[in-house]
């Protein structure tokens, strides 16, 4: 029954866990190392400064050359500024020192950027393997290179990340556990696509998107102008990957409402997102493809399926179809935890085969180096038993990602 400890495994008794949404500090060096000389000094670099962070009416800012400043690692890319923050990657800190304050890459756990410090810390955390999205100056999507005017220096510059990620990063000792994540040229579908295949030849089946595209000034999910990219992606068997402030937004309130109204209400931009690839069309047409949602949870699912339904059904608002949302959506769309019991106690609505698990390391919000304890805590309160445990932690993880490629089971 739930609450029942004797319901759910020993904590010891888990199975190693596959965290789908991780993070990684980008190389300091990379672009130095692999741009033409003539692009250098244009392309990502690092620069040390004094810097003083801020966070007023719902906005970071920042100042550089400080006098009072702390001393921060800022990112350059062109005309873009990006300092380096305490809270990029507070891993094994407590909680009371994660403050939003500068930081360099001094400051961090080597596991935030060096593969064999991450591959130890991912033992100590109980974690088998992990898909790593950006972390500082690219963003979740890659929208620090769709930004860039420049955008054949943007290509080059984000080709670079990917062939670093596919060939060094998930490489080498990093093979089966550290799990490639592409990027790719969200200011051209076509292109996009191109960038998709070329990767998933070198191995990487996973794409990273915008949860709202719209919001970042490229096409809608409602025009069709992706439908290229999501048939490469059904083609390469590839994954679509949406990270929670993947639209370069998240929801608020009010210009003067505090971090904690858009920490509390982030699923709407998941809730958004799903309204959007089902009745845009773009589930239907393309019936195999398999999305996925990061550091979104799940227990707003079971809701908005039913809303959608209805909707659907009495044909309102322009949409309808034999097929309701919540059966486009079994078995192709998955979400994820890490802090849901809600969402695992109505997880026969959400859908079992459909909850993945994430530890989201290195940020503020992960579990390191607790992550089994967290998983276990949860589990019993939602009563769960070891098949669903398992699923949660790692096998719907390989289904939703065909981690069997990389020798994962």
């Amino acid at each position: 029954m739930p609450g029942d400890v004797a319901h759910t495994p020993a904590e010891a008794d888990l199975p190693l866990i596959i965290s789908v949404d991780d993070h990684v500090m980008e190389p300091k060096d990379l672009w130095q190392r692999e741009l033409p000389a003539s692009l250098r000094d244009r392309g990502p670099r690092v620069v040390r400064e004094r810097v003083k962070l801020e966070f007023t009416g719902g906005h970071y800012g920042f100042t550089r050359g400080a006098p009072d400043g702390d001393w921060c690692d800022v990112w350059l890319f062109d005309d873009l500024v990006t300092p380096t923050g305490l809270l990029h990657a507070p891993a094994g800190m407590p909680r009371e020192e994660q403050r939003n304050v500068p930081a360099t890459y001094d400051d961090f756990r080597p596991g935030t950027y060096d593969q064999a410090a991450r591959l130890a810390d991912m033992d100590l955390n109980h974690v088998e393997a992990a898909i790593n999205y950006p972390n500082i100056f690219p963003r979740f999507a890659g929208q620090g290179f769709l930004e860039r005017a420049d955008k054949d220096l943007a290509l080059a510059c984000l080709r670079i990340y990917n062939d670093w990620m596919i060939d060094e990063w998930s490489a080498g000792a990093g093979a089966g556990r550290l799990i490639p994540l592409t990027l790719v040229p969200l200011w051209d579908p076509s292109l996009a696509a191109d960038e998709l295949r070329r990767c998933a030849a070198k191995g990487s089946h996973a794409v990273a998107f915008s949860e709202n595209p719209s919001k970042l000034g490229c096409p809608s999910m409602y025009t069709g102008d992706w439908d290229v990219l999501w048939a490469a992606a059904e083609e390469t068997d590839t994954t679509v990957s949406m990270h929670i402030g993947s639209s370069s937004s998240m929801p608020s309130t009010s210009p003067d409402a505090p971090l904690a109204t858009s920490m509390s209400l982030y699923a709407q931009n998941a809730q958004g997102s799903l309204a959007d690839w089902v009745f845009s069309g773009t589930l239907e047409r393309f019936a195999t493809l398999k999305i996925a949602y990061a550091e979104s949870q799940v227990g707003w699912m079971p809701f908005q399926l039913e809303r959608m339904d209805a909707v659907w059904a009495e044909g309102r608002g322009g949409v309808g179809g034999p097929v309701l949302p919540s059966e486009q959506v079994r078995g192709r769309v998955y979400g994820c935890v890490f802090d849901d019991l809600h969402g695992l106690k109505c997880r026969d609505d959400v859908g079992i085969d459909q909850i993945l698990f994430e530890t989201d390391y290195p940020h503020s919000d992960g579990t390191f180096p607790h992550s089994r304890k967290v998983a276990h805590e949860l589990f019993v309160a939602a009563g769960m038993d070891a098949g669903e445990c398992r699923k949660v932690l790692r096998d719907n993880a390989i289904a939703a990602y065909g981690l069997e490629r990389f020798g994962l089971g």
